[in-house]
């Protein structure tokens, strides 16, 4: 875990914090002594099963999740305005053809803008942490920080529009605020649909996976959720350093889809049935993380392996759906 800036007790609030990456960054936050608390809209975007199971794991840790949506500004009220830092994970995610622009605009951006509000109305309030993502880079996402954004999806633009909406309150001398683009992320709690989490469950249910059309030569950093986490976390107590900045987090080397496809096979030790589907538009070709940036100025160094990362999502899966 990296050394974070010297800092006290705090009280943080964590958005979509019954999600993949913010009920593993509200444990960690836990864990270093703070307190925590989350909220989350419990969509049905993805399995609510899933996300009250997250919320059970934190609940069992101490931690707070609230039901709440970030869209409705008469909500927030219950929250109380006493916190220390935000991490804004929640969003309308991915890529997906059930979602609609309406979809996207109202959580990604409306949301955030409410959030921002709240945040600017809190006492104290050291910092806005942003999770955004390597979407916003657009098809291709192996470029520093300061390459001009080509997201290629509704996702990626309203993520893109939602950063600059809480950076835009940094350079305004506002709140201090930083944003994380993060990169291919996996382990336990990995949504269903995404990658890993259908792979593990077509190998143990014997189903075909369904693998969209060219994507096999995909290039992805597919990063450890732990090591995502230890990013994010870094910019406590660095607050002079972050601030009005953009991070990627992400680790360096690259796989393709199909030798994910065969790092599952392996620990499962069988052969995982293939079922070519239509492409995705918008779809990214490769992500490789350029962490030059994170490495300086927050020693920032992922150290877990594909095959590391994605033994513990199996482990996980077994003892939570088998």
């Amino acid at each position: 875990m990296l050394n974070c800036g010297e800092i006290n007790h705090m009280k943080v609030l964590i958005t979509g914090a019954a999600g993949f990456i913010g009920s593993h960054t509200a444990e960690r936050l836990k864990n270093m002594g703070h307190e925590v608390i989350g909220v989350d809209n419990f969509c049905d975007y993805y399995s609510v099963e899933l996300k009250q199971l997250n919320a059970k794991s934190l609940a069992d840790k101490g931690i707070t999740v609230i039901k709440m949506d970030l869209r409705n500004e008469a909500e927030y009220d219950q929250l109380g305005y006493d916190f220390d830092y935000i991490f804004h994970f929640a969003a309308q995610p991915g890529i997906s053809t059930s979602s609609t622009f309406e979809d996207y605009f109202s959580n990604n951006i409306i949301g955030t803008k409410y959030l921002i509000d709240f945040a600017l109305a809190c006492n104290g309030l050291k910092l806005f942490v942003n999770i955004g993502t390597s979407s916003i880079y657009g098809l291709e996402a192996t470029f520093p920080e300061d390459r001009a954004p080509k997201p290629a999806s509704y996702y990626g633009v309203t993520k893109l529009a939602a950063e600059q909406l809480v950076l835009q309150k940094s350079r305004e001398l506002q709140m201090k605020a930083c944003s994380l683009r993060l990169y291919s992320v996996v382990g336990p709690r990995e949504r269903p649909e995404k990658m890993y989490t259908k792979l593990i469950a077509c190998g143990f249910n014997d189903e075909a996976f369904p693998l969209f059309e060219g994507s096999a030569d995909h290039l992805r950093s597919f990063t450890y959720v732990g090591d995502i986490v230890d990013g994010v976390v870094s910019v406590l107590g660095n607050e002079a350093v972050v601030d009005g900045e953009i991070f990627n987090l992400g680790t360096e080397v690259e796989h393709t889809t199909q030798e994910g496809i065969e790092t599952v096979e392996k620990i499962l030790g069988k052969t995982i049935a293939i079922t070519v589907v239509q492409k995705r538009p918008g779809d990214q070709l490769r992500t490789k993380a350029n962490i030059d940036k994170a490495r300086k100025l927050l020693n920032y160094i992922p150290t877990t392996t594909l095959y590391e990362g994605i033994k513990h999502q199996v482990d996980w899966y077994k003892a939570n759906f088998l």
